[in-house]
């Protein structure tokens, strides 16, 4: 009845929500630094643009096309309208990739640690998973990576900058990468936190028109704040971008959803607060760090991945004094998203009263 591929995975349990968190521990303000989220929220744009937004339209169907959001995209980035490809978060999209791309017995190279939906979705496909360890400094080793390469392989896996690690790679380096990959392997990097890098061009988005089975994935879920909107979308090459969209679930972004993202999209002001905002903190916390002596990654996004010793006990203590940091990524390692000031100091000041007790 069921897939070989599905028997043995392992499904993915979501955190507890802040008020079940609160209830149990007693809390009366518990701030969420667990998950990425722009801890600054979501541009005043957007509420505007859904207040007026005709609510008489709402038993209609939305534009499976999302042509308003496809537009302001394509214009920004200079690329044909239609490679764009736009899913229910980048999760989708993910999935979608898997599905067209992938055959029982082909392989995937997926470096270690990186996010955690690309092997699943590999694995649902009856790929088999080739792990490439990262290399001292918390970077995808591409030239392990390449060294992994077979007949069989058809997916390598690039998160930039990677999730948990921070660690983020020059798109000339990815570049030299990518001439050295036959055609036959797509190679999917993943930009969900590329607007954090706070430089200039940093994206490898104008390389797809250079080459064929390079695709680039980005998501509004980070710095544009609409996590909760949903909204990703894949920039590719025909002919992969028209199997994509002939297996693509019609109407899968909602109009609520696209015309949030065009809003958040369009302003830019906000985002540039946001992204400098988090550039002066994470250089706070690579201080403070330094001077716990704490050993971590040089990140360029809005997380932070350290060693903490007994990271269980650092995980709770800061969860009992109003603070969710994600744990379990590696044993005795720590991601803390960087949040607001406010929230980053009396952190820091729980953990050196902690580490200095």
């Amino acid at each position: 009845m069921v897939k070989e591929s599905v028997k043995h995975l392992n499904p993915y349990v979501p955190e507890k929500t802040l008020d079940d968190l609160k209830k149990q521990y007693g809390l009366k303000k518990l701030v969420r630094l667990s998950a990425n989220e722009n801890a600054f929220g979501t541009s005043p744009e957007v509420a505007r643009a859904l207040d007026s937004w005709h609510f008489s339209d709402a038993n209609l169907y939305p534009d499976s096309n999302a042509e308003v959001l496809r537009r302001s995209i394509a214009t920004r980035f200079n690329i044909s309208e239609d490679h764009l490809l736009f899913g229910n978060g980048l999760d989708e999209v993910i999935e979608l990739l898997c599905r067209v791309i992938l055959e029982p017995g082909d392989e995937v190279i997926d470096p270690a640690l990186t996010f955690s939906e690309y092997q699943l979705h590999s694995q649902i496909e009856g790929a088999k998973i080739k792990r490439v360890a990262l290399d001292d400094a918390g970077y995808l080793n591409l030239a392990a990576i390449k060294r992994q390469l077979t007949p069989k392989t058809k997916i390598i896996w690039i998160c930039n900058p990677n999730n948990p690690t921070g660690t983020f790679l020059e798109p000339a380096t990815i570049k030299s990468f990518l001439e050295a990959i036959p055609d036959s392997v797509t190679v999917i990097v993943d930009e969900a936190y590329i607007d954090f890098v706070n430089e200039k061009n940093v994206s490898v988005i104008q390389l797809t028109k250079q080459f064929n089975n390079l695709v680039v994935l980005r998501t509004l879920s980070k710095a544009y704040g609409l996590a909760n909107f949903r909204v990703g979308y894949a920039v590719c090459n025909p002919p992969l971008m028209a199997y994509l969209q002939a297996a693509r679930l019609p109407y899968n972004l909602s109009t609520f959803a696209e015309v949030a993202a065009t809003a958040a999209f369009k302003d830019t002001e906000f985002v540039k607060r946001v992204v400098n905002t988090i550039a002066e903190e994470r250089i706070k916390w690579n201080r403070f760090l330094t001077k716990q002596k704490l050993p971590f990654y040089e990140s360029s996004a809005n997380f932070i991945f350290f060693k903490a010793g007994n990271s269980d006990k650092l995980h709770d203590y800061l969860l009992r004094n109003g603070y969710l940091i994600r744990n379990g990524l590696k044993p005795g390692w720590l991601r803390i998203t960087i949040g607001r000031p406010e929230d980053n100091s009396a952190v820091q000041k729980l953990m050196a009263a902690y580490f200095n007790a």
